[in-house]
């Protein structure tokens, strides 16, 4: 690669804005208002999406308190199992605006705009704006991309600022820019804050690429990466410090950890937990947990192994660009391996390019195929910027070598072979779209075909050819979105487009066998607006049970309503639009039911919760954050997730809880109702304390002291016990 080749590189380096062509400020416009009408269309029909989160959001917004620690309720009694930075904006929002589906889900959507943003900013630095333009359209059209930035779990924020890292870093090679390496330290410092362990994943290649690439003395580059790393530790620990030495006794709890550490939360669960399925608790963290394969590894969360990117469920989620953005990284690297180690030059800042993006996707999907612990479809938004970049740069340096032979045939086959993978993943959903699959793969094939040639028969053949291909490869992962944001997504694990058998990566990709699973609806894409499923195939939408549904559930599709209709005080029905069975999961014994969704909150409950609640600090107490979080977002008062997540978190003790009672801070305590309760973010991730699946252990005591000591009665189809009246 020569920079007579690529005119654009010496402009867009110079960062000139003379050298801007006409057309790319309303293209780079155009680009960001399709990307937030993408985001923002028919956003509200996710209502609360993961109560789980909602719930802190409503206590954060309403004590200080429980914003800075990322507290479930606003007593403070337990936080969520990650920091809170994800929280933060979504808090602010809600104070700001109130309590609603748009406020807590659209500060998300803007994180996906300003997402594209930075990764046009990015790529056209090196590689001119149509590839900037290009990778932009690549990573909005992103299916997961499309749900996640639509979501309130801490994926979107993540995604973010592993972009603005990378971007960081490109900056600072360019000139060995201190400020440049540290602002990538504070950006990782916070992703830390966001999702802990999983911001450092794609550290070593970068640090790795600085210390080898950058332009300047060893010792400098080594001294630089150090105050990177101070800044990175500044930027994410001054929370993780004030919280360890915060008294525990005048802090919540830690949530997903077993000694009120979030020290131990972030190495264990949080962290080496992932890697080797070792997490404690779990309900299906690999080989070595419940439900583990063995061998292959991945137990409920699927195998493992080199496929596992490509396979089933996870396939249409982010794999669309996946093989062309390996393919497109090997001929980007191959093109500019003749330049200088430094990044001095145009070629060198091009390859450094390569690498750094690259890497990233590299490392990220090396640890996702092989990690054994829980691992769900949604996790691989986080590659969905790596995938898009390397697609843009990779196209626009064979584009501008298309005169030689090997850059041709390698453009024209990376085409065919995204057409024919589209081909692959469209089939896999049943009945979707049969049309657009032969589409595809014709369209794909001849644009494959006539590439090398088409230049031959002059300038508008080329457009014309080359944009048929952009269309063909970009054509399964829009559909794709598009049945995602006509769609209501609610609960703990969630998927983008339409329902896939078979597939792998979670529960919401699992169908049949034992445990009474039944069949399932990836994802628990439960009570989605008009009744039906993602597909628009089964009325109801959300899953099939293969249980009897509880006092006061109702099935699937009926539950809480979506959107406006699910909000509190809207028609009297409560919270979060999670239609159905607590959990989303079939029911019966050995299930996984109440782990992904809450329950729905009737009119008659919710007037027992409001009644005389400033007296109390907690209006209620349920075992299982879920299920505390529909009763609090139902009502808007505060109500203690006995156990956390799924109601194994040590948390409170059954003494602190009945010191709670004698001190008269909880009204009600809400049962069970025959169903187990809890999910967070990982949808279950723990197992319970003891025999008898979640609940078990300390969760399973105070249940048993308040069936025993007070008076129990119906209010709304649920099992309420006042704990103001003892039976005696």
């Amino acid at each position: 690669m020569t920079t007579a080749a690529l005119p654009l590189f010496p402009a867009a380096v110079a960062g000139s804005d003379t050298a801007r062509p006409r057309w790319e400020r309303p293209a780079l416009a155009g680009l960001l208002i399709a990307t937030a009408a993408l985001l923002l269309w028919n956003l509200d029909a996710s209502g609360y999406a993961n109560s789980f989160y909602s719930a802190a959001v409503q206590a954060g917004s309403e004590s200080w308190k429980a914003f800075f620690f990322g507290s479930s309720d606003a007593g403070n009694s337990i936080t969520v199992d990650k920091p809170p930075a994800a929280l933060w904006p979504m808090m602010l929002s809600v104070r700001l605006f109130g309590l609603g589906s748009w406020q807590i889900l659209v500060p998300q959507a803007l994180m996906g705009v300003a997402t594209t943003g930075v990764l046009y900013a990015a790529v056209r630095r090196q590689f001119g704006p149509g590839a900037a333009l290009l990778s932009g359209a690549a990573f909005a059209l992103t299916p997961v991309a499309a749900l996640m930035f639509r979501f309130n779990n801490p994926d979107a924020l993540l995604t973010l600022l592993l972009t603005v890292t990378v971007y960081c870093l490109l900056r600072a090679l360019e000139g060995a820019h201190t400020r440049w390496l540290v602002w990538a330290g504070v950006a990782v410092g916070f992703a830390f804050l966001t999702k802990t362990l999983q911001a450092f994943v794609i550290l070593p290649p970068l640090a790795v690429l600085y210390a080898v690439c950058a332009p300047t003395g060893l010792r400098r580059r080594l001294g630089q990466l150090l105050l990177a790393g101070g800044a990175m530790v500044v930027a994410g620990g001054w929370w993780v410090a004030v919280v360890e030495l915060w008294p525990a006794s005048s802090r919540p709890y830690i949530g997903g950890s077993q000694n009120n550490s979030f020290l131990e939360l972030t190495l264990g669960y949080n962290g080496l937990g992932r890697i080797n399925g070792n997490e404690t608790g779990s309900v299906g963290g690999g080989a070595g947990g419940p439900g583990g394969a063995g061998g292959g590894g991945g137990g409920r969360w699927g195998e493992s192994g080199i496929d596992r990117l490509f396979a089933g469920n996870i396939g249409g989620q982010i794999s669309w660009l996946l093989p062309a953005a390996l393919v497109l990284l090997v001929a980007g690297l191959v093109i500019t391996w003749r330049a200088r180690r430094a990044t001095d030059s145009v070629d060198g800042m091009a390859r450094a390019a390569f690498l750094a993006w690259g890497g990233s996707l590299l490392i990220t999907a090396v640890v996702f195929s092989y990690m054994q612990g829980i691992f769900h479809e949604y996790y691989t938004v986080a590659l969905a910027p790596f995938v898009a970049a390397l697609v843009g740069m990779g196209t626009a340096v064979l584009w501008e070598e298309r005169g030689s032979t090997p850059a041709a045939v390698t453009l024209s086959g990376t085409l065919a072979l995204t057409a024919i993978w589209s081909y692959v993943l469209l089939g896999r959903a049943t009945g979707y779209l049969p049309w657009l699959r032969w589409a595809v793969l014709v369209g794909g094939l001849l644009a494959a075909v006539a590439l090398p040639f088409a230049g031959r028969a002059g300038r508008r053949m080329l457009r014309a050819t080359a944009g048929l291909g952009v269309a063909a490869a970009l054509a399964g992962p829009f559909a794709y979105c598009m049945t995602t944001v006509s769609t209501g997504h609610t609960g703990s694990i969630v998927t983008a487009g339409p329902a896939v058998a078979g597939g792998r990566g979670g529960p919401g990709g699992m169908a049949g066998g034992p445990g009474g699973f039944g069949e399932m609806r990836p994802g628990g894409q439960n009570g989605a607006p008009g009744g039906r499923d993602s597909a628009g195939t089964r009325p109801g939408g959300g899953q099939q049970f293969g249980g009897a549904l509880p006092p006061g559930v109702l099935p699937p599709g009926q539950g809480q309503g979506q959107g406006q209709a699910g909000l509190p005080g809207a028609d009297g029905r409560g919270a979060e639009g999670s239609g159905g069975f607590p959990g989303g999961m079939a029911g019966g014994p050995g299930g996984a039911g109440g782990l992904l969704n809450g329950a729905r909150v009737g009119a008659e409950a919710k007037a027992a919760l409001t009644a005389d609640a400033d007296a109390y600090t907690w209006a209620a107490a349920a075992i299982g954050s879920q299920n505390a979080a529909s009763y609090q977002l139902a009502s808007g008062v505060p109500v203690m997730p006995i156990g956390g997540f799924n109601g194994s978190d040590p948390s409170p003790t059954l003494e602190q809880f009945k010191e709670y009672v004698r001190d008269g801070k909880i009204h009600w305590f809400i049962g069970q109702a025959g169903t187990t309760a809890g999910g967070g973010e990982d949808g279950g991730r723990r197992g319970g304390g003891g025999p008898g699946g979640p609940g078990g252990g300390t969760s399973t005591e105070i249940e048993n002291w308040v069936k025993a000591t007070f008076k129990e009665s119906a209010v709304g189809g649920a099992t309420f016990y006042d704990l103001t009246t003892p039976t005696a």
